[in-house]
């Protein structure tokens, strides 16, 4: 960035904010009607030369958790640099005994904000993937012309199923947010719109497939375990009946 933060609270102060509803030169206000302590996403984004930060704070000379007041007017903001695109990664594993390092490690130098969480696959609502989706629908709500990609290490650690997938395609479609893989057979960017569309039905598709062979496998290896038990079993029977009596 080069703005200092001074300078970046001033230039997020030329835009009324759109979550809530302060007028350019103020800083943003919370709930509770004081002085927030960090500038609301939406606003700042509007901003060109600060879209990639995703954190500016308001200076103490603001403020920050006062009551709100609102603030001078401001100077015409001068004509802005055209933006890089925001990436918002997000990193999940199954339990506790899996590691994230290696997918934070690998999105941390092209991600501007990282969510990651250690939860199942098989719990439908992931707060932290629902908190990365809602900060790129919000950024694509404030500035529509920035180009906003959601970031993963591989596909699986979105969803465990092709309808669950495509249900996310369908979103990122609406908001306009491009989706990237980092590793694997299909690495890249991929738009949601025109061709991307088809390459998203693709991608569930194969989810769906991978997902069956996973299982069919599972079953397999369950079956074989259940007969070398009942095997090991039936010997230990046979061994009992064909016992010698005891001595009398």
């Amino acid at each position: 960035m080069d703005l200092t933060p001074d300078q970046a609270a001033h230039a997020v102060e030329r835009n009324d904010c759109p979550k809530c509803d302060v007028p350019a030169g103020s800083a943003c206000r919370t709930r509770g009607g004081k002085t927030a302590t960090k500038y609301h996403t939406p606003r700042f984004v509007l901003v060109p030369a600060l879209r990639e930060e995703l954190d500016v704070l308001a200076p103490e000379n603001r403020g920050p958790g006062r009551p709100w007041k609102q603030g001078p007017p401001v100077e015409a903001v001068p004509a802005a640099l055209a933006a890089q695109a925001i990436r918002i990664g997000y990193a999940r594993c199954s339990t506790a005994q899996q590691e994230l390092q290696s997918q934070l490690d690998a999105l941390g130098p092209v991600c501007k904000r990282i969510f990651s969480e250690k939860i199942s696959s098989r719990v439908k609502v992931r707060p932290e993937l629902e908190k990365a989706l809602k900060l790129a629908y919000d950024i694509k709500e404030a500035a529509p012309d920035q180009e906003v990609i959601l970031t993963v290490h591989e596909l699986k650690r979105l969803a465990r199923n092709a309808a669950e997938l495509m249900t996310l395609s369908h979103q990122l479609q609406a908001a306009g947010v491009q989706l990237e893989l980092l590793t694997g057979p299909l690495t890249g960017v991929y738009d949601p719109n025109g061709m991307g569309a088809m390459f998203f039905a693709v991608l569930a598709a194969a989810a769906q497939i991978e997902r069956n062979y996973i299982r069919e496998k599972t079953l397999e290896d369950r079956s074989r375990r259940r007969r070398r038990a009942t095997t090991a079993d039936g010997r230990r029977s046979s061994t009992r009946t064909c016992s010698s009596s005891p001595v009398r």
